[in-house]
């Protein structure tokens, strides 16, 4: 994959985002995530039921979509620049308190600070795994029927269900985001984005500094959430220091 400051890149106005590793890590997981989805309705929903059938079969393909739902995590663990990207979003910082204020309120004036990922995205992708394991957890419960008694099977049936709806209403919305930002759709199928939009969307990424070493020598520690009280730099221009004059 091209760096960011690949100059074919840099002529045509656009800047790495996601690496080929990343791009097939999504990819993966949204194809058994709506695998699993697709599954479920059609075994919850009696009129896609009727009309689909064969009951045994969609349940095999729903659970087994749903435990391989960790093999694209587990699998990317091996590229660099996807262990960097979760670094980033585990790392909330204080633009991303500023960002969800400014969301929650629904305030356009504010400027919304934001680094590779913004806040959104971070509450997004930990929300998710954690509803992913606890959908594991249940789903698991209810297709061992031997593993715990039937009271326990009744309450993971009941958390799976609930969790079910709300996860299908989160991915609803998750979709309807991407559609309404095309140059986000773009840079996860083609893996670059517009320096524009990333000035714009993500003004304190600095994707310049990724793979880079951070703070404590940790090879791609994200250099975007230690330095925003630096304030905003453009996309691509990194700030240098001044080195002290010896007295």
């Amino acid at each position: 994959m091209p760096r960011p400051s690949d100059p074919v890149l840099r002529s045509s106005g656009r800047i790495a985002r996601f690496s080929p590793a990343e791009r097939w890590i999504h990819r993966s997981t949204a194809a058994l995530m709506g695998l699993c989805a697709g599954t479920a309705a059609c075994l919850y929903v009696p009129a896609l039921a009727e009309l689909v059938g064969r009951r045994h079969l969609l349940v095999t393909v729903h659970v087994w979509s749903g435990l391989l739902l960790v093999v694209p995590f587990l699998l990317g663990l091996a590229s660099r620049s996807f262990r960097a990207d979760l670094r980033r979003l585990g790392r909330f910082g204080p633009h991303d308190r500023v960002w969800l204020r400014a969301a929650l309120r629904r305030d356009r004036v504010t400027r919304r600070p934001a680094g590779k990922f913004n806040a959104g995205q971070k509450v997004y992708a930990g929300w998710l795994a954690g509803a992913v394991l606890v959908m594991a957890g249940t789903g698991t419960l209810m297709w061992w029927t031997g593993l715990v008694p039937l009271t326990r099977r009744t309450a993971a049936t009941f958390v799976h269900d609930w969790l079910a709806l709300t996860l299908g209403v989160v991915l609803a919305a998750h979709i309807g985001k991407a559609l309404a930002d095309p140059e986000a759709r773009r840079g996860l199928r083609t893996g670059s984005v517009g320096r524009a939009w990333a000035e714009r969307e993500h003004p304190l990424w600095r994707p310049e500094e990724q793979g880079e070493p951070g703070k404590h020598g940790e090879p791609g520690m994200p250099a975007d959430a230690d330095r925003v009280s630096a304030g905003p730099a453009p996309v691509g221009v990194s700030r240098r220091r001044v080195p002290r004059r010896s007295r």
